[in-house]
């Protein structure tokens, strides 16, 4: 990594101590290895106040909502700390229009008198800023003085309550940024058209984590080891990109196979069908720490994404954290780019006939040498890898573009 010795200050989307691992806190550890790193926890709005404050992600926050105060989270890494905002409104049910930039540049006036707060007493002058996909405050740099201000663009903008402000207020940080730096090339081609500093920097995986799956004393998770073999599995959120037709006809050639999900439901997404199917089986939310156990018992893993203009952009961390359990991955080829990355490791299809082949092929095929194979390829797709990548692009514009 060459960015070392700076202060980078990264405004993230998911909280700080949220129970899945994200992109943006990861991003924000491996840059502490060699940086003094401040992570903005994403803001509670009054809304956030009522519904959440008997909880002990509340708890944790109270003694750090003050305005003007100063205190700071300490993390288990020495140079990251957490910033906490002061509570906001909550405005994003207003439609768009001059009352809501209104209502939000009063926001973010709240976390700026904060951060200023901050910056005094830390004494945090020549700093990084990083909006690390928290295209909701796109204009919190005016009046701040960053010698250097990045967008960490992560995903397109699919739910309602995102694309509800989100297009506008990323159209205009995209446009005002001195970097943006895509995770799929899709985004890439998109935003590059709006800011020329733009770059193409791949998702990844924790690899130290997925690959304790390896290990042989490591158990199933009980709720996997029970189903009947063989077990073909999927872990992440099940909801909108999902091709339920495609798997539909996969499911019922091949009744001899047991067909795990496992991830949080959205309900309204899934067909009535699949929670009749003899043989689909939802085992609801895990534990991160419980990843490696899980997909240790899958015999074959599943990416099955519909194909459409959202998930063509989508990079997901799963591939690589199946590839690194050295699990056999089926998928639908929902991201061309993906091709690239995998080096022909993983079955891309096309329709339900060649996918439910390709689950068959790969359980009459699965070999030591293909596992090898697939965690070698994992490992030249990690965080450590990804975040060196995006420091170096940042170290650039620092040596070359602003300071020349």
């Amino acid at each position: 990594m060459k960015l070392k010795g700076h202060q980078i200050i990264i405004f993230g989307l998911p909280r700080f101590d949220a129970s899945i691992e994200s992109t943006n806190y990861t991003t924000a550890k491996l840059l502490a290895r060699e940086n003094e790193v401040y992570y903005i926890d994403n803001p509670f709005t009054l809304r956030d106040y009522f519904r959440l404050r008997h909880t002990p992600e509340y708890q944790l926050r109270k003694e750090h909502f003050s305005l003007t105060g100063h205190s700071l989270i300490e993390t288990d890494i020495p140079n990251l700390k957490v910033i906490i905002p002061p509570i906001l409104l909550s405005v994003n049910f207003l439609p768009e229009n001059g009352l809501f930039r209104a209502a939000l540049r009063f926001n973010e006036f709240l976390i700026r008198t904060k951060l200023k707060s901050i910056l005094k007493a830390y004494n945090i002058r020549d700093y990084i800023f990083i909006n690390s996909f928290n295209f909701h405050y796109p204009t919190l740099c005016d009046g701040l003085s960053p010698k250097l201000e990045v967008y960490h663009c992560l995903d397109p903008m699919v739910l309602p309550f995102n694309r509800r402000h989100g297009v506008v207020s990323e159209d205009i940080l995209v446009k005002e940024s001195d970097v943006v730096i895509c995770s799929s090339k899709q985004l890439y081609e998109e935003k590059k058209k709006q800011n020329p500093h733009s770059y193409f920097v791949a998702n990844a995986a924790d690899l130290g984590h997925s690959s304790k799956a390896l290990n042989e004393s490591l158990p199933v998770l009980p709720a996997i080891a029970a189903l009947k073999r063989p077990v073909v599995g999927y872990l992440g959120a099940i909801e909108r990109r999902m091709d339920y037709d495609l798997l539909k006809e996969v499911i019922i050639a091949n009744p001899d196979k047991s067909f795990a999900f496992v991830g949080p439901v959205s309900r309204e997404f899934v067909p009535d069908w699949f929670f009749s199917a003899e043989n689909v089986h939802f085992l609801g939310s895990i534990a991160y720490d419980d990843m490696p156990a899980v997909i240790k018992g899958f015999d074959v893993a599943l990416i099955p994404f519909k194909k459409d203009e959202v998930s063509s952009s989508i990079f997901p961390l799963k591939l690589f954290e199946y590839l690194g359990a050295g699990k056999p991955v089926v998928a639908i080829d929902f991201n061309p780019d993906l091709k690239e990355f995998t080096k022909g490791a993983v079955t891309f299809c096309g329709d339900a006939a060649s996918f439910s082949a390709a689950i068959n092929t790969a359980l009459q095929t699965d070999s030591a040498e293909q596992r090898k194979t697939r965690v070698t390829i994992a490992a030249e797709n990690t965080w450590e890898n990804r975040v060196d990548a995006i420091a170096d692009i940042i170290h650039y514009h620092l040596e070359q573009v602003i300071h020349p």
